[in-house]
C-alpha cells in the first residue's frame, strides 16, 4: 500500500489467483482439497500422544498436513472463521504481549472481515474476508436431530458464533462469499489490483533455505536448490511459514537453543531457547454413527459442519467455553463418509505443550514434531468427558431413528489412504458404500472391522482405564499448530518475539503467523492469524 516500499513475497508452493483457483479449492466442501499432496508439505509427520507414551519406536509419527501453497492454510483449510474468546487475548496481554488484549485486537478482527449477515460493534463490513453462517436450512436430518437433543439437554440455541462469548449451539461461521465459494488470503488480499502494483512481486515455487545475516542483522534469504546460489537482499524480513516451519527456518539459520544448534553443526547467531518450544494444538476425539438414508447429507458436496456446540467443562481453573463440538453431517468426501455422521469434540483451551525440533540441518529433512497432547491432566480429563458426551448424544433415543451403529471415530492409517479424492479412491469407496447399504443387517461386522477399526464403544464407556488408553492412541490435532515463536516481554526467557513481532536480539526480522501465539485461542486459528497480520502490518507502517 505504501508506494515508497518494495515488497517481495516468496512462497514455496504454487500460485493461486481468483481466476486460477481449482474447483476443489474454490468449493464450499473443503475435504476435497485439504489433503491434496500437491498443496501440502511432503513427508511431514507428528506424534500426538502424551509425554509418557511418545517413544518413536513404539508409536510412529502420523502424517500431519500443513499447507504449501500461496495463501497457506487459508487456501486448503476447513474454512471455519471464528475468533476465540475475549479472555484469550487478555491472557496474551497478561503474559507480556502488551497491546494484544481484547480491546487491542478487536479493531483488527473488524478490519479484516466483511460480515455478510451481522451488524453491530463486534462485526466489520469492509474487509477482504467475507464471513457468513451456514443456515439451518442446510442441516441434514442427522444434524437437526443432534441439535434438538442438545437443546433438550439444556444447551441454548445461539445465532452468532462471533457474537457475545456464550455457550450453546451455534451455526458455524465460515469464510465463504456470496456465491458460497472460499476466499483465502491469496484471493481476498492479493487481488488483481494489488498484484498490479509496481512495488509488489509475488515469487512462487521457491523455498527459502535460510536467513542471511550480517552480524545480528537479517539482510536477506537464501533460496533452496536448485536456486541455492540466489540470495535475495532485503531491509526487513517477515517469516510467515506457520508454527511448524517458521521455527525450523529460524533454527536452520542459527537462531534457537545454542546446544541444540550445535548438535547439527549450525553456527549460532542468537541463543533463543524458546524457538520451537510451546507447541500447541487442540486435541480432538469423538464418536460417529452409521446413518440411515433419511439422515444423510445431500449428495451435493455442501459444507460438512453446519453447527457447533460451545460448552464449558467446569473444571477448576478452566475458562468458560473451553470445549468445542463439531456436528459433522458428512465424515469424509467419499460415499462412505456421506453415510457417517460424527460428533467431534476438542479441548478448545488446551494446556499441553510440545515441541518442534530439527531432525537435521538440511532443508529437505522434515522436522520432528511432537505435540504431547494430553500430557496435561486437565486436557485428558476434559477430552474424556467430552467423548462421553458425544457418545451419549449419538446413543440417545432421539437419534435412534437416524442411525444404526455408534462407534468411536478414529483416523487410522487405513482411512488416511482414502483422504485424497483420486479416481481409485472414488471407485473403491463408492463400491464399499453400496455394499454396506445392500448388506442390511449383515453390515454390522463390516462396519466394525473396516470403519470402527475394532474399537468397542461400550467397553470404552464402561472402563475409565480403557478409555484413557484409547484416547492416548486415537487423539489427534485439528491442524491448529501454534505457539512455537511466542510473543512476550523481555522478562520471559522463552519469548521469541516482542509485541511488535520482532525476533529478540535480531534486527530486521519478524515472525507473523500462529507461531507467535503465547497461548492457543478457543478458535480455529485462521482468522486469529489474519488479525495478527493486520496488526503487525500497522506496526511496520508506523515504524
Amino acid at each position: 500500500e505504501d508506494v515508497a516500499r518494495r515488497v517481495l513475497l516468496i512462497e514455496a508452493g504454487a500460485d493461486v489467483t481468483a481466476a486460477s483457483m481449482p474447483a476443489a479449492m474454490r468449493g464450499q466442501y473443503p475435504a476435497r482439497i485439504s489433503f491434496d499432496p500437491r498443496h501440502t508439505w511432503p513427508g511431514l509427520a507428528a506424534q500426538f500422544g502424551g509425554a509418557r507414551h511418545n517413544d518413536p519406536e513404539r508409536r510412529p509419527a502420523r502424517p500431519y498436513h500443513q499447507a504449501r501453497v500461496l495463501g497457506g492454510g487459508s487456501s486448503i483449510n476447513g474454512i471455519g472463521a471464528n475468533r476465540g474468546a475475549p479472555s484469550d487475548y487478555d491472557e496474551w496481554a497478561a503474559m507480556g504481549a502488551n497491546g494484544w488484549g481484547w480491546t487491542g485486537v478487536l479493531p483488527y478482527f473488524r478490519k479484516l472481515e466483511r460480515d455478510l449477515e451481522r451488524d453491530g460493534e463486534l462485526h466489520g463490513k469492509d474487509g477482504p474476508l467475507p464471513i457468513r453462517h451456514v443456515p439451518e436450512s442446510a442441516r441434514s436430518g442427522f444434524v437437526r436431530s443432534v441439535v434438538d437433543e442438545l437443546a433438550a439437554r439444556g444447551f441454548a440455541r445461539r445465532d452468532d458464533q462471533n457474537g457475545a462469548w456464550l455457550d450453546g449451539v451455534h451455526p458455524i461461521a465460515v469464510n465463504l462469499d456470496e456465491n458460497w465459494e472460499r476466499v483465502s488470503t491469496a484471493t481476498g488480499y492479493l487481488t488483481a489490483a494489488v498484484r498490479a502494483r509496481p512495488n509488489l512481486e509475488v515469487m512462487t515455487g521457491r523455498e527459502v533455505e535460510r536467513i542471511v545475516f550480517a552480524g545480528r542483522r537479517a539482510v536477506g534469504v537464501a533460496l533452496r536448490a536448485p536456486h541455492a546460489d540466489v540470495v535475495v537482499r532485503a531491509r526487513e524480513i517477515v517469516l510467515a511459514a506457520g508454527a511448524i516451519h517458521s521455527p525450523v527456518l529460524l533454527m536452520r539459520s542459527g537462531i534457537g537453543d545454542a546446544g541444540a544448534l550445535g548438535v547439527h553443526g549450525i553456527a549460532q547467531v542468537a541463543h533463543l531457547p524458546g524457538v520451537g518450544q510451546n507447541l500447541m494444538e487442540h486435541p480432538i476425539a469423538g464418536a460417529m454413527a452409521f446413518l440411515r438414508p433419511r439422515a444423510r447429507a445431500s449428495i451435493a458436496p455442501r459444507y460438512h459442519i453446519p453447527a457447533i456446540l460451545r460448552f464449558s467443562s467446569g473444571l477448576e481453573g478452566c475458562p468458560a467455553g473451553d470445549m468445542h463440538m463439531a456436528i459433522v453431517a458428512r465424515a469424509a468426501w467419499h460415499e462412505i463418509g456421506r453415510r457417517l455422521g460424527a460428533l467431534m469434540v476438542w479441548v478448545n483451551k488446551s494446556y499441553s505443550r510440545g515441541a518442534v525440533t530439527l531432525a537435521g540441518p538440511d532443508a529437505g529433512t522434515p522436522p520432528r514434531v511432537d505435540f504431547r497432547l494430553l500430557a496435561d491432566r486437565r486436557d485428558r480429563l476434559r477430552l474424556a468427558g467430552a467423548f462421553r458426551l458425544s457418545a451419549s448424544v449419538l446413543q440417545s433415543e432421539r437419534l435412534a431413528t437416524m442411525r444404526t451403529r455408534v462407534m468411536p471415530a478414529r483416523s487410522s492409517v487405513r482411512t488416511q489412504r482414502f483422504a485424497y479424492p483420486s479416481l481409485r479412491n472414488t471407485v473403491i469407496t463408492a463400491g464399499f458404500a453400496a455394499l454396506l447399504d445392500a448388506a442390511g443387517p449383515f453390515a454390522g461386522p463390516l462396519i466394525d472391522r473396516h470403519i470402527a477399526g475394532g474399537d468397542d464403544l461400550d467397553r470404552l464407556l464402561a472402563d475409565d482405564a480403557a478409555l484413557d488408553a484409547y484416547l492416548d492412541e486415537a487423539t489427534a490435532g485439528v491442524w491448529h499448530a501454534s505457539g512455537t515463536c511466542r510473543m512476550g516481554d523481555a522478562a520471559d526467557p522463552l519469548a521469541v518475539v516482542d509485541p511488535q513481532a520482532r525476533v529478540r536480539g535480531i534486527e530486521g526480522l519478524r515472525v507473523c503467523d500462529a507461531a507467535i501465539f503465547p497461548t492457543i485461542p478457543c478458535a480455529n486459528t485462521n482468522v486469529p492469524v489474519i488479525m495478527c497480520a493486520e496488526k503487525i502490518a500497522d506496526a511496520i507502517r508506523m515504524r
